[in-house]
């Protein structure tokens, strides 16, 4: 009965060691996958942790519509070739930015489409990735002050700040009319492009008479000058500049609107850098007695600015169909990886080398044309808006 009890008890020892062992290597597999994704911000990947990913894009925020969009589109652009994505978020940290394009080498990517949130500290991402041989596209926004960039994939910012100018031109008559200008945000190279476009074809209205700029006396002193160094925009820029922010563009319209003598207001135009910026702005400038009417820019032709459109609000947006930017993006991701060289337009100087570009077409869309731009085509259903004939 002992001899019996004993080999008993030998024989579960036995098996409780054998199940530690299995534990053990069943725990160590786990620590090997998974995915980084969800404390990056990032979306799951198509496939297994073990399969390699042909395509890797780093997208910068998920709490703004646009780019949550863009994943889809993203999806729906490569989902009838052969080849494989991962999408990443960076959401608004440069530290997060880095990590997810490590994560992304890691799987074997070959090229990396990136929308970097600071264009400067996305520098040192994109060179972990060249470092390793992966073709590096900067998407929409530019990354700056680097070599490691391959190509850029964007609209022509500097059109779309043209297109704004003009538009304000053309809607305008007479002479002396007070002229609001209005700029992104300092840190974002596309700010510059944007104002440096309107600045081209505004100029010589402002020399001639024309225009007289209300709220800029950087952009007064300069007004004899057609073509800007960066360090002359930025000296404007740093005096209109709204960092894309409506309640800062508030702040800034009603301090001028308050600092602003009669002879400012009556019938006036506004540069506005944006939809965001120019609603907030319409809305300032629409509570003021002494404004008699204004016309005004925007871009992105943003829903709820398209409704402003339509109800006399705000006079044009710049429609800048992202639909297209991310064909071009993922069309030149699959050509790369197909072997040979992606077609590009232009190019871009980053600080550091020209960056060979594809740009994408901007429309000009007011009240005569938004039905057929943005309904006809399909970007918005007529149901989402009122007051459509």
């Amino acid at each position: 009965m002992l001899k019996r009890s004993k080999f008993l008890w030998v024989l579960l020892v036995g098996a409780l060691f054998f199940s530690l062992l299995v534990g053990c290597s069943d725990t160590k597999t786990d620590e090997g996958s998974g995915s980084d994704s969800e404390s990056d911000g990032g979306s799951s990947d198509e496939g297994s942790e073990d399969d390699s990913i042909d395509v890797g894009i780093i997208l910068p925020t998920r709490d703004e519509p646009r780019w949550v969009q863009d994943e889809q589109r993203f999806r729906d652009a490569i989902a009838d070739s052969d080849y494989t994505t991962e999408i990443l978020f960076s959401q608004g940290s440069s530290a997060n930015e880095l990590q997810n394009v490590e994560t992304l080498i890691s799987r074997g990517i070959d090229v990396l489409i990136m929308s970097p949130h600071d264009g400067d500290a996305a520098g040192a991402a994109a060179k972990a990735a060249s470092m390793e041989g992966i073709k590096v596209i900067s998407y929409d926004r530019l990354i700056t002050n680097t070599d490691a960039v391959d190509y850029y994939v964007t609209f022509d910012s500097f059109a779309v700040g043209e297109a704004q100018g003009q538009y304000l031109i053309d809607n305008t008559d007479g002479s002396g009319i007070p002229l609001y200008l209005y700029a992104g945000a300092s840190s974002d190279n596309n700010a510059f492009l944007f104002f440096e476009g309107a600045w081209s074809v505004l100029q010589p209205k402002i020399a001639d008479g024309t225009f007289v700029v209300a709220n800029s006396s950087a952009a007064e002193e300069l007004s004899s000058k057609n073509e800007l160094t960066r360090d002359e925009l930025g000296q404007i820029l740093n005096q209109v500049t709204t960092n894309w922010d409506p309640n800062e563009a508030i702040n800034k319209a009603q301090t001028h609107l308050t600092s602003a003598g009669a002879e400012l207001k009556g019938d006036v135009a506004v540069l506005a850098p944006n939809d965001g910026t120019a609603r907030s702005i319409a809305d300032t400038f629409s509570s003021d007695s002494e404004v008699s009417s204004y016309i005004i820019t925007g871009q992105d032709a943003e829903k709820a600015s398209i409704q402003y459109i339509i109800d006399g609000k705000q006079s044009m947006t710049v429609f800048k169909d992202v639909r297209r930017l991310v064909e071009d993006a993922m069309g030149m991701a699959i050509t790369i990886l197909d072997g040979s060289d992606p077609e590009t337009t232009g190019s871009y100087d980053n600080g550091a080398v020209d960056v060979p570009a594809l740009q994408s077409e901007v429309i000009t869309v007011d009240q005569a044309n938004v039905e057929a731009e943005l309904i006809e085509s399909g970007y918005y259903e007529a149901s989402e808006f009122t007051g459509l004939e």
